[in-house]
């Protein structure tokens, strides 16, 4: 898009709105002589929206904005998975769009745009922490919990409220080039670019267990990642066959043995990477995966990131 044509950006803000979410569109898109962007907040109806984390929001504008602008953000928003906005959010979403307005959410404002049916059949993201529970209330859209950001051309969703930035300073690309981008990037003292996905930035890989049944063999096996841990071996100290333990431990934590096992190892690695100076080599040796070649093929694979960007982004300022 031409850079003298000006952009005209609204922000929906609705109840329980995430402060950082809504600040981040309007502050990266601030109308400034330097930036071709005119912005809006607005909610549902002018007045009074009452925000998340003991915040308030007094916004100048209704929904009539949404049929101004020609980009629409929907920052994140308290209990997204309980109800869906308002009936005339959703249609003004809807009708925004059918006239070609870019619409992109922050953190758990995808959750918002689920319920247009827009991102049915498509790509999106969310918070990791409410990933699952957007497979589980809209089945049809295929969420990827791994990314900062997803852009589908006219629907663009990000995970939690920082990639909000990344997905912001990806808008800015598109519309004004490389040089206007790294220029607000610098503005608001952020990278251009951040390596690897949200993977990274999750707790533990290993998921939370549904059920107890092999609970003491799931601990026996953390404290001993270093050694060759096999599914016969698994099976052998759970003390049923392994097609039983095999099958078992797939509905108690939606792993197989195996995996959840190299889940385990790279969470182990994680932690070595962060308090430790050891190096790839020593710290592949430490949790079971023989080579750093091995524990840097299985670390992009599950973190989307590299062993070295990692400790890099964990240990800066330290």
């Amino acid at each position: 898009m031409p850079a003298s044509r000006l952009h005209r950006v609204a922000v929906l803000v609705l109840e329980g709105a995430k402060p950082l979410d809504v600040g981040i569109p309007a502050q990266v898109f601030t109308t400034r002589a330097s930036m071709p962007y005119e912005v809006r907040v607005c909610g549902a109806k002018p007045g009074l929206v009452t925000g998340g984390d003991g915040l308030a929001y007094y916004v100048a504008h209704g929904l009539d904005a949404l049929a101004w602008a020609d980009i629409v953000f929907v920052p994140g928003y308290r209990f997204p998975d309980r109800d869906d906005p308002p009936q005339a959010v959703v249609d003004a979403l809807i009708a925004a769009h059918n006239r070609g307005a870019r619409l992109a959410a922050i953190s758990t404002g995808a959750f918002a745009l689920a319920a247009t049916g827009l991102l049915d059949g498509r790509r999106a993201t969310t918070h990791w922490h409410y990933a699952r529970a957007l497979m589980a209330r809209h089945p049809l859209v295929q969420v990827d919990e791994n990314v900062l950001f997803v852009d589908e051309g006219s629907v663009l969703t990000s995970a939690g409220a920082a990639s909000g930035i990344d997905l912001c300073l990806h808008i800015l690309r598109g519309d004004l080039g490389v040089a206007a981008s790294n220029h607000a990037a610098r503005r608001l003292v952020a990278a251009p670019y951040r390596s690897g996905g949200q993977a990274q930035y999750v707790p533990r890989s290993v998921p939370e267990p549904l059920g107890e049944r092999f609970a003491a063999t799931r601990e026996w096996a953390l404290h001993r990642l270093g050694e060759p841990l096999t599914l016969d071996t698994l099976a052998q100290q759970a003390e049923v066959s392994p097609r039983t333990f095999s099958r078992r431990f797939v509905e108690e934590t939606g792993y197989t043995p195996m995996q959840w096992v190299m889940r385990a190892r790279i969470d182990l690695a994680r932690e070595l990477l962060e308090r430790s100076q050891r190096s790839v080599e020593q710290i592949a040796a430490d949790v079971g995966l023989g080579t750093g070649a091995n524990l840097r093929l299985h670390f992009q694979r599950i973190l989307g990131t590299t062993p070295s960007e990692y400790r890099r982004t964990f240990t800066r300022g330290e």
